[in-house]
């Protein structure tokens, strides 16, 4: 399900360049609007409420640190829907919030969209050339909408499965559920906010706010003890290689980096979890226990003993006799789109057999962690997959429209 507005952006692959942040977020429907959730909102984004009648509405102002607050117009939002002139006050709102140029009434415009949870990352950007802000930089700002997404990514995979390293397994799903995700208009390689859709996005955001928590406590044991068993249990809560490297990307080049969850109010607390979570600070001093941390994971997640079914979409050998290499794009038995298997002469004349006439085959083996999960050793009983004709059509015509060139690895080519 996609939750994409003409006026919010998705966040973006790090297969991309930047692009320009949305100058207003679409407004919400104020019928639509619970009160409560718009006064949450306020609150977390810095408004301050300067009194009103209690029970019945308050007055909101900007955020004093903004240098236009002053000549900001305050904002009267009533408590319920019970009070009598409800519908106006909240149109009334959410008009002067659409029309306001404050950074803090667009992230509210946002909240108010779609129910979402807020992540926020902050990082600490030393002075870069010419004097000015090292955020300045293009690719200090690209750096931090890719450590972004791939924390959010690594969220995603804890969401799905339990893993040190998981290479390709989950992936496409993974990628899949952040389709939906957010982000706010932060200029610059400083700030930058999340909005993950409660409806798909909650388990990723959850499972992020237990792994963060988890690899601070990890690091924190590495560098007080010289340990690294904390991180064998931390994977438990979903720390991974994938996480680590994520968090390497996001500190690395800065003075600090902070992370902060909000739960959507419309939604409430997810269970397990604080109602206000404590923001997770890492520092360039935690680099090295992550880099170990990561190689530790690479190493030790054992491969996995799988039987899976798959379409043959290449074939290679180096002699017109003996064995070859063939890739499968996989249909059943693993979390990876595609294997690279090595055959031997007579399971790669079954394996082309099938090919030519149109039939998957299944294969046993063991997936092996080197190359990301993405090669099939040790293959036992090949042997073709029969399909009726109406099966064999769908399968042909759904490889035509498969492929994806990033799937291929550099070693294929």
């Amino acid at each position: 399900m996609h939750w994409h507005s003409p006026n919010l952006e998705p966040l973006p692959s790090p297969d991309y360049g930047g692009f320009a942040d949305s100058a207003h977020p679409a407004a919400p429907d104020p019928a639509q609007v619970d009160p409560a959730v718009l006064g949450a909102l306020l609150h977390r984004h810095g408004w301050l409420r300067r009194g009103g009648a209690a029970g019945r509405y308050g007055r909101w102002t900007p955020p004093a640190t903004h240098p236009t607050a002053r000549a900001a117009t305050s904002l009267l939002v009533p408590e319920s829907r019970s009070f009598p002139d409800c519908a106006d006050l909240l149109e009334e709102a959410i008009t002067a919030l659409t029309r306001s140029g404050l950074p803090s009434a667009r992230e509210v415009l946002y909240g108010l969209s779609v129910p979402s949870d807020e992540v926020r990352w902050d990082r600490e950007i030393p002075q870069g050339a010419y004097g000015l802000q090292g955020e300045a930089a293009w690719t200090v700002q690209e750096q931090l909408r890719s450590a972004a997404r791939q924390l959010l990514l690594a969220g995603a995979l804890a969401e799905r499965a339990r893993a040190g390293y998981y290479g390709a397994r989950h992936r496409t799903q993974a990628e899949r559920a952040l389709d939906g995700v957010l982000v706010g208009p932060h200029p610059g390689g400083r700030r930058l906010t999340a909005y993950v859709p409660v409806d798909g996005g909650r388990g990723t955001v959850t499972r992020l706010h237990h792994a963060l928590h988890a690899a601070r406590e990890a690091v924190d044991y590495q560098r007080a003890t010289g340990g690294m068993e904390a991180f064998d249990a931390a994977v438990r809560a979903g720390v991974s290689r994938e996480l680590a490297e994520a968090l390497i990307a996001l500190v690395r080049g800065t003075e600090g980096a902070r992370i902060a969850l909000a739960w959507a109010p419309a939604a409430g607390v997810p269970a397990g979890c604080a109602a206000r979570p404590e923001p997770v600070e890492f520092s360039p001093g935690d680099l090295p226990v992550l880099r170990d941390a990561a190689a530790r994971y690479t190493r030790d997640e054992p491969a996995v003993q799988v039987r899976i079914a798959g379409a043959v979409v290449r074939m290679r050998r180096s002699a017109p006799g003996g064995g070859g290499t063939v890739r499968l794009r996989v249909l059943a038995g693993a979390e990876v789109p595609y294997v690279r298997v090595a055959l031997d002469e007579e399971a790669y004349r079954v394996a082309g057999h099938a090919h030519l006439v149109g039939l998957p085959i299944r294969v046993g083996g063991r997936l092996q962690r080197r190359g990301g999960f993405r090669r099939l050793t040790d293959a036992t009983g090949v042997a073709p997959v029969p399909l009726d004709e109406v099966e064999r059509d769908r399968l042909m015509k759904s490889l035509d429209g498969a492929f994806d060139p990033a799937d291929v690895l550099a070693a294929d080519e």
